[in-house]
């Protein structure tokens, strides 16, 4: 096999990798090495363990994104400002390796002044999405750790915001009184909306609300299968409030995990929304390859 490029997905805690032939994957692999574990001279032998199998004694291109192109990364790749197209030709950054059989390129993140806020991995999904869904004037929703929503508009990232909703759930439900009441995986559909329901409606309560979990597990006996679903239900309702000019009025597609997206899709329904939905491994590809025709553009 010698595939015509790699796409690479490098976030914090993970390294995916794919082999692209003109159909598409001709092969995928993945580890644990992700931008958190790595110094920069770790990169390209993490890189290489990975797709070694697949090269062959020419150049390879190699598009990457994420996490790799931090400052903490193998190469820091500068924010391109918003309003912007999500990735552009002549803006990916050139990464010098010690193997010449890869050439390796980043694509940067993207950036907003005002609210100060940045993305990077997620432009790469956004320019996927856009591919996928030719002519898309709307919001996209791409909830995870560090939840993103962003107003398109004309191909471009007009404005976004960034909410920590999947972060303050795992430190809640994990390392503050609340985790005592939270060991489990069952779900109550119903304990989800009304968290949801809650919050949305009065979100100044937040903290108060998270006490009573703790409160009502010691006087009433609440399960973690309803505790865990609850809290999930009022950090995202405390995310929908906050983003209500985002989708207000909007087409919203969501890109993520499949659970993940089932949540938001459930609390959007709650407000009458009827959100689409992405796959986030198509939306990752299909913007890398959006990446490298923009390359193929700049490039003799």
């Amino acid at each position: 096999m010698s595939p015509d490029w790699i796409a690479v997905d490098w976030g914090t805690s993970n390294l995916r990798v794919w082999a692209m032939g003109p159909a598409g994957v001709l092969d995928h692999a993945s580890s644990d090495e992700g931008m958190g574990k790595l110094s920069r001279d770790g990169f390209e032998p993490a890189l290489l363990r990975l797709i070694g199998p697949w090269l062959s004694d020419g150049a390879t291109p190699v598009i990457a994104c994420g996490m790799v192109g931090s400052r903490q990364g193998w190469a820091e790749a500068p924010y391109r400002a918003v309003p912007c197209t999500p990735v552009a030709p002549g803006a990916l950054l050139r990464v010098l390796t010690a193997d010449p059989r890869i050439a390796v390129q980043i694509a940067p993140g993207l950036s907003q002044a005002s609210p100060a806020d940045v993305m990077r991995g997620e432009e790469t999904q956004i320019a996927g999405a856009l591919a996928l869904l030719p002519n898309f004037d709307g919001v996209l929703c791409l909830p995870g750790t560090h939840s993103k929503w962003a107003h398109i508009s004309a191909g471009e990232v007009v404005s976004f915001q960034t909410y920590m909703t999947g972060e303050l759930f795992a430190l809640l439900s994990s390392q503050s009184v609340l985790r005592h009441g939270m060991a489990g995986d069952g779900w109550d559909e119903a304990a989800f909306l009304q968290g949801f329901d809650d919050a949305y409606a009065r979100p100044e309560k937040i903290s108060a609300r998270l006490f009573s979990l703790r409160a009502e597990g010691l006087l009433a006996g609440l399960s973690a299968d309803a505790a865990r679903p609850r809290l999930s239900g009022l950090m995202i309702g405390i995310e929908l409030a906050a983003a209500k000019p985002y989708w207000l009025g909007q087409r919203v597609v969501l890109i993520g995990a499949d659970r993940l997206c089932d949540n938001y899709t459930r609390a959007l329904a709650q407000l009458g929304l009827t959100a689409q939905r992405l796959d986030a491994t198509a939306c990752t590809l299909s913007g890398l390859a959006t990446a490298r025709g923009a390359l193929k553009k700049v490039l003799p």
